[in-house]
């Protein structure tokens, strides 16, 4: 029987694999680190409202993202960037003015079904794990938020 795994064929397979890691990162996709500028906030109904939201939320759904250091790195990069836009296509806080048919009922929903903040941003910003108190306060905050004028 040949063996499969020889010094030489695993040697082969890690150049293989550098070469490859190194041909992505020139791919261009991912690399758009750009925070446009803010145009118009909700009017907060306080500081701690605005607070959780920036801790939970604002890297995906925000013109101010801080962009990790493996954001920097594909393929992580590709998936931080899709993230990224999608978040601010759906929900942009930093454009608010812009927002169509974004409720309160829909952002509680997400929250306390635990669909927001997703699992793979947690996994990267454990910080950004909501307790139960945060949960909902951040539930009521917008409620007061978005009832206001």
């Amino acid at each position: 029987m040949k063996k499969i795994f020889t010094k030489k064929n695993i040697i082969i397979v890690i150049l293989a694999a550098t070469g490859i890691f190194v041909l992505i990162q020139f791919i261009p996709f991912g690399h758009d680190h750009t925070n446009p500028p803010v145009v118009s906030e909700p009017n907060w109904d306080s500081a701690q409202t605005k607070a959780v939201f920036q801790k939970a939320c604002f890297d995906c759904h925000s013109n101010e993202t801080i962009w990790p250091w493996y954001s920097n790195i594909a393929p992580m990069s590709w998936l931080v960037q899709v993230d990224v836009n999608e978040g601010r296509s759906r929900m942009n806080f930093s454009e608010w003015n812009a927002q169509n048919g974004i409720n309160a009922d829909f952002i509680s929903m997400m929250v306390t079904s635990g669909e927001m903040p997703p699992l793979q941003y947690l996994l990267m910003h454990p910080d950004a794990r909501l307790s139960q108190a945060e949960k909902d306060q951040l539930v009521q905050g917008i409620k007061t938020t978005l009832s206001q004028p």
